[in-house]
């Protein structure tokens, strides 16, 4: 069974009744009905459902799309509102897992760029079901509406939703760029930090980042809220890749996270000279920034003996990988983010090539398939840390498979999601 995680948000129903993150629950519905909450720029009330049929052709493509452009929010299917203001529950019928897939399929197919990570919620029963569809702030506006040969790019002003002004599309272009350099910025600093103290002229360092392409920065974690994190990232890390390799995760100290500048810090444990070639260090920062760097290079041999320092198992980056990804999953749980910026690397600066050596039929470390490596390019990618658990698994797969394939190795061993149905 994939292991899954409680799911805390915070979102404008929340902000309204002025209750802490938590789920979005039947009860908190009824709360904003009773207490007539306003729409606003974050949240709007919908009396009913789309029809399925022909959905991008109705307003649903425009609401989610006015709520990415500004800033993410929440549609609420099954309240009915006057003069703005909540009044009534109505019941939306049947909802099942096929409508929700075309809500989903509208926001990707007939907005442009797609809107990803919609967060659909079915709440309450017969005579009182409501659908809440979560959409997430973006980075990627203006999203655009297109209507046969017309386009518009529509956005919320307070409850309202309207089309931006040329200026206004613009000015979000701008952003978008800006924010794209910010990220990438904001990458190079986590990746040159963690790399930067690291004896990579004696063993190669597995370096790698993740940040949140929108910070939510609610209320720091507290030392007991790391040690969580870390708990369970651990758990997680050892159910995608198996004990079967060295999991940096292992070897910090989880339990006992200490302070550092806007983060919390998991040291190193794996000390003395029989330990030093698995030494790794984790990190939590405060805007749900994660890093993770681990000696990958020099393991000791299944008998004895240890490799290269050039020399690296591809059982040693498939547990780097997962542990990072189960790090990203843990944290973003915790601070309510969802997508994130990933860079994974290898830093290594003695005068050998880099190779990954996979194992042979009778389990022996192999490296006649191996590309030798002057240079390992740094492997980059955005995860969505709230999506579906096998989504995610499977994210998991993939990452490690890009990052052994550029030395050479076909396929991964340890991290083996089940396979995808329909």
């Amino acid at each position: 069974m994939i292991p899954t995680l409680g799911v805390m948000t915070f979102t404008a129903l929340h902000r309204a009744l002025g209750v802490a993150p938590g789920p979005l629950t039947d009860e908190l519905l009824d709360a904003a009905v009773s207490n007539g909450v306003m729409e606003t720029n974050d949240l709007d009330w919908k009396s009913e459902l789309p029809p399925a049929k022909g959905l991008p052709q109705t307003d649903f493509p425009k609401d989610v799309a006015a709520m990415a452009n500004s800033g993410g929010g929440v549609i609420v299917f099954g309240v009915r509102e006057s003069q703005k203001a909540a009044t009534e529950r109505v019941d939306v019928g049947e909802f099942d897992e096929g409508y929700e897939r075309s809500l989903r399929s509208a926001a990707i197919t007939a907005i442009s760029p797609p809107v990803f990570g919609l967060n659909v919620h079915r709440l309450g029963t017969e005579g009182a079901r409501a659908v809440v569809v979560e959409v997430p702030a973006s980075v990627d506006g203006p999203h655009l509406i297109y209507r046969n040969d017309y386009f518009g790019a529509p956005v919320r002003n307070d409850s309202d939703t309207v089309w931006m002004k040329e200026r206004q599309i613009e000015a979000m272009y701008r952003a978008r760029f800006d924010e794209r350099r910010h990220a990438s910025e904001a990458l190079d600093s986590l990746y040159a930090e963690a790399a930067g103290v690291r004896a990579t002229s004696e063993r190669a360092w597995l370096i790698a980042v993740a940040h949140p392409r929108v910070p939510r920065l609610h209320n720091r974690l507290t030392r007991d809220g790391a040690r969580d994190v870390l708990t369970k990232a651990e758990g997680l890390a050892l159910f995608y890749a198996g004990r079967g390799g060295v999991h940096p995760l292992e070897n910090v100290d989880r339990h006992n996270p200490r302070p550092g500048l806007r983060r919390w810090v998991a040291v190193n444990t794996a000390t003395g000279e029989r330990s030093v070639w698995k030494e790794a260090w984790a990190s939590l920062h405060h805007d749900g920034s994660v890093t993770l760097a681990a000696a990958i290079g020099g393991h000791r041999m299944s008998s004895d003996g240890y490799f290269e320092g050039s020399q690296i198992q591809s059982d040693a980056v498939e547990c780097g990988v997962a542990d990072l990804m189960a790090l990203i999953r843990a944290t973003a749980d915790a601070t309510g983010n969802d997508e994130y910026d990933v860079r994974v690397g290898i830093e290594w600066s003695g005068s050998e090539p880099l190779t990954i050596l996979t194992v042979d039929n009778f389990g022996y470390s192999y490296g006649g398939v191996s590309t030798p490596l002057h240079r390992y390019m740094p492997v980059e990618s955005t995860v969505n840390a709230a999506a579906a658990d096998l989504d995610f698994y499977w994210r998991v797969h993939d990452l490690a498979q890009d990052c052994v394939n550029q030395g050479g190795v076909s396929n991964v061993r340890m991290i083996q999601p089940p396979e995808r149905t329909e």
